[in-house]
């Protein structure tokens, strides 16, 4: 069985959902509902579920929940006269609420990334962001254009570092009440960066997570030297971290949930029971079991079937 979740904050209703429900029994040949809509948030965002026919399988989620958002829309904008800011996720619906989730954090957990916000403290913010959206593109090898941007912020200032901290750092709206509650219904929660542990440290306290990973830049004298502490966290390490303690834990591919927005984050995503495209690059949207482009990051609250009501916001 699978479950397919339609998110617009203020958009989604019962009366929608089930016309989106009935279009897709109707129309689509890749499985017939087998349940009442059932709404998580009356407003917010609700579920269908259904039987897979033919050779439907979850490899091919993310196509059909492209379908159904394209069909909702129409909907949406024919019969109700609504214009959807509209998320729709489809997977399986066995081990739907998730167990582990790792996340990035550079426009995932926070609105920001450091490394440019950092540069502009050097007066080369410009310069370096064009680097940085290069990798996140998958156009650069991550490690080596680390290496060249922090090369580049040698001699500035620590002081730096906790100034841009305060007046830069600001989390993603919904990244706490998404660690909090999974934290609180017995989910182990991983913030692994290719960003900093100045950085990642603080923030990963303050949004709830058990553990960090990050790069370390070296200081010398006060200042940066240009340098950051091998071995490198990327790519591979975001996924050995995902396999790690996905078998400390003993858990399965599908009691897990992968978010990130950079090619960076590919490999782990695509091995997570959920990985999720957050606002994500176009290399990784298309890559990705699910993306979210609209909502916040408590769309994967809605997406594991936990109401507002249940969230831990505090």
């Amino acid at each position: 069985m699978f479950v397919a979740t339609l998110i617009a904050d203020g958009g989604v209703d019962a009366a929608l959902l089930s016309e989106v429900a009935h279009q897709f029994d109707t129309d689509c040949t890749a499985g017939t509902l087998c349940a009442p809509i059932a709404m998580i948030d009356e407003g917010h965002a609700g579920d269908f579920f259904f039987s897979a026919t033919g050779d439907f399988d979850a490899s091919q989620c993310p196509e059909l929940a492209e379908a159904i958002r394209e069909q909702a829309l129409s909907i949406a904008k024919g019969g109700f006269g609504r214009d959807l800011r509209l998320d729709v996720v489809v997977q399986p619906a066995a081990n739907r609420e998730k167990k582990l989730l790792i996340a990035d954090m550079d426009s995932t957990m926070i609105t920001v990334e450091c490394i440019d916000e950092l540069a502009d403290y050097a007066g080369i913010k410009a310069q370096i962001a064009e680097v940085t959206e290069r990798a996140m593109r998958g156009e650069l090898d991550f490690g080596a254009a680390l290496d060249a941007r922090v090369a580049l912020l040698k001699g500035l200032s620590e002081s730096a570092i906790e100034q841009c901290l305060a007046e830069r750092v600001k989390l993603m709206p919904g990244a706490k009440a998404l660690v909090q509650t999974m934290r609180a219904r017995g989910a182990t929660c991983v913030l692994v960066s290719g960003g900093f542990t100045r950085f990642a440290e603080p923030v990963g306290a303050e949004i709830g997570f058990h553990r960090v990973i990050a790069n370390r830049l070296v200081i010398a004298d006060g200042a940066l030297d240009g340098t950051v502490e091998r071995p490198i966290v990327d790519s591979g390490t975001k996924l050995d971290t995902l396999l790690a303690v996905r078998a400390e834990l003993g858990l399965g591919a599908s009691d897990t949930l992968a978010v990130g927005d950079g090619a960076n984050d590919l490999a782990m995503i695509r091995e997570a029971g959920l990985g999720v495209a957050y606002h994500a690059k176009p290399i990784v949207a298309a890559a990705a079991g699910a993306r979210v482009d609209h909502g916040d990051l408590t769309a994967l609250l809605y997406a594991q079937g936990i109401a507002r009501g249940d969230w831990v916001t505090s």
